[in-house]
């Protein structure tokens, strides 16, 4: 959806965007369809901090998002289209014929009214419909891919995010990732048509440190302006450069762009063309 910027009357509006949401119909989430969120605030089991800069931010409510849309034939009628706190992407309200209410991630041009259907069997190609890969014409927009048969969508799933089914050729289905890897994919898992919605996500500008906080994130702080003693690249008079070949982590590891995908992974033979 379009972004929408202010007239810069202060600071904080100069330099940021926000999202216009028109395309939202229905501002309260369905009760039966959410789950308070405990926060963890970066931290795992054992109470260690795993991930940096994580805490604070806005309460929120966890959606229970269908990813896996397993009432087949059943036809279920786009009720809303909604805001999700959690993804950039939307969700869209689905009511089943047989009464029951679930949430899918939005795809894009889905409008309220509209009917979806979910099929193991060739269906309408057109924007929300799911069903295999083998049933789909070469050369189709999908997201939400299963990666292997029956475990839900994990791939595509993001803003914007969309797939293209290149080929079908024996028992897999290539296709071209947001990230510009080719990959085999089991010809029976499903995938839905069209791309997700809320595009323009990735173009906001947050602007200030306060929204950057309600969003859960705390203050980073660049390496080369720290002590020697608390970074590898700390020290020096002045704005200094890192003074090393290489960029490293706080720990002294190598960082940015190092690779560090398992060689050994099972997943390798899948792979027919790796990301640049």
């Amino acid at each position: 959806m379009p972004i929408k910027m202010y007239k810069p009357v202060t600071l904080g509006r100069r330099l940021s965007s926000v999202d216009s949401f028109e395309d939202i119909t229905k501002t309260e989430p369905e009760k039966s369809l959410i789950v308070n969120r405990k926060k963890m605030a970066g931290r795992n089991a054992q109470g260690k901090i795993t991930v940096r800069h994580r805490g604070g931010g806005a309460a929120q409510f966890v959606r229970i998002v269908d990813f896996k849309q397993d009432k087949y034939g059943v036809p279920a009628k786009v009720a809303a289209i909604e805001y999700d706190p959690l993804r950039g992407a939307r969700l869209a309200l689905l009511h089943y014929a047989d009464g029951e209410k679930r949430y899918i991630v939005a795809p894009q041009g889905v409008v309220v009214g509209e009917t979806l259907l979910s099929s193991k069997e060739q269906i309408e190609v057109k924007p929300g419909n799911r069903m295999p890969l083998e049933k789909m014409p070469v050369g189709v927009q999908v997201h939400n891919i299963e990666l292997s048969p029956g475990k839900g969508g994990m791939v595509a799933r993001g803003a914007g995010n969309v797939a293209s089914l290149l080929a079908l050729e024996g028992d897999h289905a290539q296709l071209k990732l947001p990230s510009g890897e080719v990959r085999m994919f089991a010809k029976e898992c499903m995938a839905t048509i069209g791309m997700v919605s809320n595009p323009d996500h990735r173009l906001i500008r947050w602007g200030k440190a306060g929204r950057t906080r309600h969003r859960g994130r705390r203050p980073e702080v660049r390496g080369k302006v720290m002590n020697p003693v608390d970074h590898p690249h700390g020290g020096g008079e002045g704005k200094q450069p890192i003074g090393l070949k290489h960029p490293k982590t706080k720990w002294g590891k190598p960082a940015l762009g190092v690779k560090t995908r398992n060689k050994k992974k099972a997943s390798w033979k899948f792979i027919v063309k790796r990301r640049k």
